[in-house]
């Protein structure tokens, strides 16, 4: 294993040609209050609105209270060791949950984790929790009468089965006559 010095010195050359620095800054928060399953955070300034924060002990919780010095975080786990002086941090994700039809018929948590005991989903993307609903005007029309089967409110509300909502128009659907 004698290598001569020229190649040494091109081995180097090399690594530091690829070398590639990577600088990552994570905010860090301290619980300060923990009870009903909310969590007062001190120390996420820079926090946002549905953030995905994870806890020390691998939970994780959902901004929902933003305010000066403190976040109210809301609990997604019921199995956590969440104390005051955990530490905290932020995970730069909005809120989102997988999507796809393998989960059809599935049982999940709200972070979209299994627990039906089926094994793992394999989703086809994730999509935000919360986000803009589209405008009346691009929504499907209500097109088929729904009824309830309860008179009373078959003969006060118009229902039917769309996308539009029915106090604001679409009148050919729901229950008008006076029978």
């Amino acid at each position: 294993m004698s290598e001569r010095p020229e190649e040494i010195s091109n081995i180097i050359k090399e690594q530091i040609k690829n070398y590639k620095t990577r600088l990552e800054m994570k905010e860090t928060g301290t619980v300060i209050l923990v009870g009903d399953g909310i969590a007062r955070v001190y120390g996420l300034r820079e926090c946002m609105a549905s953030e995905l924060l994870e806890f020390e002990d691998g939970s994780m919780g959902l901004a929902q209270n933003l305010e000066d010095e403190t976040v109210s975080v809301a609990l997604l786990s019921n199995e956590n060791d969440i104390r005051e002086g955990s530490s905290v941090k932020r995970t730069g994700k909005v809120l989102s949950v997988p999507v796809g039809e393998a989960f059809l018929g599935r049982v999940v948590n709200a972070l979209g984790e299994p627990i039906d005991g089926k094994g793992p989903i394999a989703a086809a993307g994730t999509r935000p929790v919360e986000q803009q609903a589209p405008g009346i005007i691009e929504r499907k029309s209500v097109s088929v009468p729904l009824q309830t089967g309860i008179k009373a409110i078959d003969a006060m509300i118009p229902i039917g089965r769309g996308q539009r909502e029915l106090l604001i128009g679409d009148r050919q659907t729901g229950n008008r006559d006076s029978n």
